[in-house]
């Protein structure tokens, strides 16, 4: 387990500033503990410096996890966001969209979310920007690409995309690949 490069914490940045813009400080600067990301094995993960000391005298062979995985970088070298980072994501981010009950079961299947299931979004979301999805309830489904900014949603017929699909809690069930 070793920290990341320059450009590994550039690209990971810009893929997180998406959804959370400045408030990318925050995680490493939280008031309880100080964090850090580590990677092992190509993926990223979000790490207390307490487990870090801690996982010191372990030898890295032998650790398969720690802390929370945020991604994976792929041969390519880009970073993949993973749907485990949605917990942290969702208290920093900066554009939401709630989903109508009919359209949690869509969305946890893959599919993206249509006007019709719009439930409400919040103010001056840019297109292509970043957002959580949430149920009506608050609890986070997942995560995804804003289709049309807030104003051309008002516009929008009931069949077209506000949200292109990226993540959802479904995953966990769907994927045959490691997620951890």
């Amino acid at each position: 387990m070793r920290p990341l490069t320059i450009d590994e914490l550039k690209k990971l940045f810009e893929k997180l500033s998406k959804y959370i813009g400045k408030n990318v400080e925050h995680l490493l600067k939280n008031p309880s503990e100080a964090h850090a990301f580590r990677l092992q094995k190509d993926r990223v993960y979000y790490v207390s410096e307490s487990l870090i000391k801690a996982s010191q005298s372990l030898p890295s062979e032998t650790i398969l996890s720690l802390g929370t995985c945020f991604g994976k970088f792929t041969k390519s070298k880009n970073f993949k966001l993973h749907i485990t980072a949605l917990d942290v994501i969702s208290k920093y981010a900066l554009y939401k969209v709630w989903v109508k009950p009919s359209s949690e079961m869509q969305f946890l299947y893959g599919n993206n979310v249509p006007k019709s299931g719009l439930g409400r979004m919040t103010d001056e979301v840019p297109q292509y920007g970043g957002v959580v999805v949430l149920s009506m309830n608050d609890v986070p489904l997942g995560f995804g690409v804003a289709a049309q900014s807030t104003g051309q949603c008002k516009e929008l017929e009931p069949t077209g995309n506000v949200v292109l699909h990226q993540g959802d809690v479904g995953e966990y069930l769907r994927t045959e690949d490691d997620i951890y």
